[in-house]
């Protein structure tokens, strides 16, 4: 994912601060923030609905996710006539992410009933690339925590209790490939800690095939169904109150 990897021959001759800098204005747009951001879904976007998304004109666009493909940050996929993008990985998501939480949630509020709901659904439960994130994703990781399936004090690590709970739910880790078996991901609206990796991927899939959370809008937000407050309830011990 390295800029250095996407430009040897100029990244070479450069010093790491100014690699950095390179790196760093990928981001120093709006639009391209934009589309960043609208990727963390974990879904592929045509450049035109990102164009859209950033209310660019999709030469604009274009020219911006062809800056973002050369770096790494997203990977193209084509399928006929249509060019779809996605973050790379999971490293690209988690990078994008905590930018995101250091751009302090709130100095910039909502100034519509529409954005402020959109807003609160967004900090109430979302997905971030592949797992869940907001009070959602913290509940989830706090109450995996307080009963022993989670340490987190050093860094995220399942314990053999936790292993056996997701065993029991019946949901398979995959334990081979680069992707680390539980991460941690700095939620950027509460400002903590919540589960990614490997589990937290495989928890996230779970919970939307089971019916658990449902999506809402057309952006990232989830919502907690009847039976997902019920599930949480029994498996997590998590109050009903915390998901609304």
């Amino acid at each position: 994912m390295s800029y250095a990897a996407a430009h040897p021959t100029p990244a070479q001759a450069a010093s790491p601060g100014a690699r950095l800098a390179a790196f760093a204005a990928l981001f120093a747009d709006e639009t391209r923030a934009t589309m960043c951001l609208s990727l963390l879904d974990g879904r592929a976007w045509t450049a035109s609905e990102l164009a859209r998304t950033a209310g660019v004109a999709a030469s604009t666009a274009s020219e911006h996710l062809g800056k973002l493909v050369a770096a790494g940050l997203l990977a193209e996929e084509r399928q006929g006539r249509h060019r779809y993008v996605r973050l790379a990985d999971s490293t690209a998501a988690a990078l994008v992410e905590s930018l995101a939480s250091h751009a302090i949630p709130g100095r910039d509020r909502p100034h519509t009933l529409r954005a402020a709901s959109a807003s609160s659904a967004m900090a109430r439960g979302r997905t971030c690339y592949d797992h869940l994130a907001g009070r959602l994703g913290i509940a989830v990781t706090d109450a995996m925590a307080g009963r022993g399936l989670l340490l987190t004090e050093t860094g995220f690590a399942l314990t053999e209790a936790g292993l056996g709970w997701f065993a029991d739910l019946g949901v398979p880790l995959a334990t081979k490939g680069r992707r680390p078996l539980v991460s941690a991901c700095l939620d950027w609206t509460e400002r903590k800690r919540h589960l990614a990796g490997v589990a937290g991927a495989a928890l996230c899939a779970h919970a939307l095939e089971a019916g658990w959370c449902v999506r809402i809008g057309s952006e990232r937000a989830v919502k907690v169904t009847a039976e997902g407050e019920r599930a949480l309830g029994e498996l997590l011990g998590i109050d009903a109150e915390i998901l609304r």
